[in-house]
């Protein structure tokens, strides 16, 4: 058998063993949705009608605002779940599971992609609680299944980033509790995104930030694919940002799994 069989038999085997773990808790899963659920309807029956008014469309009011801001609930459900993922890490490295792995043949990419597509599995049913709770409120998107598609397939490649990411970071975390504050900035910055009102409202210093970060690019592109609104070359920026953020994650965390590696 060759190398690349093998890589993929230990990978299926470590997202077996995640999938394991992801039945046993299920209302992981769900409280990876709730606080994006919480915030979704906070911010629409809260604020929405107010916010609504402001963007300066049609209709106006709540139903306007729950069609703006349900690109950064979603990117909040992405950046929410690398807490879990940071912790499940971090938890198998003060358990000793991944010394244990370190001697075995098994391939050092296989168990973190293991953990990696467990999460975005994971990822992807909190953003689908996400969804139906913001159809259930009134979101109709106005594009088609194509659009749907790639708003999907542009929010798997930043669930891929960020996972990469939370798998570095609970990996370099001395604690579980460490890990477990690690990844608050991620979910910190679709606050500081167009994801709740426009850049362009926003001061000069914290709009020119908001522009610039990884995630106004995604939001924007999910925005423009479920409501047909411009996209521009937000598209191409989310895409670059996305496979930039996930290779420097993959090559962090296969570093941190490397080191003190039996020889």
């Amino acid at each position: 058998m060759t190398t690349y069989p093998l890589v993929v038999a230990d990978t299926a085997t470590m997202l077996r063993r995640n999938l394991r773990r992801m039945r046993r808790y299920p209302s992981l899963t769900f409280f990876i949705a709730g606080m994006p659920v919480v915030f979704l309807l906070l911010f629409v029956y809260v604020l929405g009608g107010t916010l609504g008014a402001g963007l300066g469309g049609v209709s106006g009011g709540r139903a306007e605002y729950a069609a703006y801001v349900l690109p950064g609930m979603l990117l909040i459900t992405v950046a929410g779940a690398a807490q879990g993922t940071a912790i499940s890490v971090a938890m198998d490295m003060s358990e000793g599971i991944i010394a244990r792995f370190r001697t075995m043949a098994v391939g050092r990419a296989s168990v973190l992609t293991g953990h990696v597509i467990g999460s975005v599995l994971q990822t992807m049913l909190a953003l689908g609680v996400v969804m139906v709770v913001a159809l259930l409120i009134g979101f109709r998107p106005t594009t088609g299944p194509i659009e749907w598609l790639e708003a999907v397939g542009i929010l798997v490649l930043a669930a891929v980033a960020v996972t990469w990411l939370s798998v570095a970071l609970g990996m370099v975390s001395d604690s579980v509790e460490t890990a477990s504050n690690l990844p608050m900035f991620l979910i910190l910055l679709p606050f500081l995104s167009s994801g709740f009102v426009p850049t362009d409202s926003l001061p000069d210093g914290l709009s020119w930030f908001a522009e610039n970060q990884p995630f106004t690019p995604v939001i924007e592109t999910v925005r423009g694919l479920l409501l047909g609104t411009p996209i521009g070359n937000s598209g191409v920026v989310a895409v670059a940002w996305c496979v930039a953020l996930s290779v420097v994650g993959y090559l962090w965390a296969t570093r941190l799994y490397e080191r003190d590696r039996p020889r």
